[in-house]
C-alpha cells in the first residue's frame, strides 16, 4: 500500500523517519559537545523556537496562497459563466473512509 500524499510505502516512510531521527540525534549530540552545558541547551532551545516560528509563517503563507488560488479559480469560472463558489476553510470534521491522514 502506498501513501497518496507522498507516494512512499509505509516502510519507506518509517525508514526516512528513523534516518531523520538519527541525524537529529547526532546533531544534538555534536552540538552539546561543541557548546556544552546550559549554554548549548539554550542555543538548541532557541533554534527549535525559531524553527517553530518559521513553520507557522510557512503555514500562514501556504494558506494565503490557497485562498488566492481559490479566488483566481472562482473568477475564471465566473468568466466562463459558471457559478463560482468562494474558497472555504479546510474541513476539520472527522471522517472515516478507509485510510489514515
Amino acid at each position: 500500500m502506498t501513501s497518496r500524499s507522498s507516494g512512499l510505502t509505509p516502510g519507506r516512510r518509517l525508514l526516512d523517519y528513523a534516518v531523520a531521527g538519527l541525524v537529529g540525534q547526532a546533531l544534538v549530540a555534536s552540538g552539546r559537545r561543541l557548546v556544552g552545558g546550559r549554554r548549548g541547551r539554550a542555543m538548541l532551545v532557541g533554534a527549535v523556537a525559531q524553527g517553530i516560528a518559521v513553520g507557522r509563517r510557512l503555514e500562514a503563507a501556504a494558506e494565503e496562497t490557497r485562498l488566492r488560488a481559490g479566488d483566481l479559480v472562482a473568477e475564471a469560472r465566473e468568466r466562463l459563466g459558471e457559478e463560482a463558489t468562494p474558497p472555504t476553510e479546510p474541513s476539520t470534521a472527522v471522517h472515516d473512509h478507509g485510510h489514515a491522514h
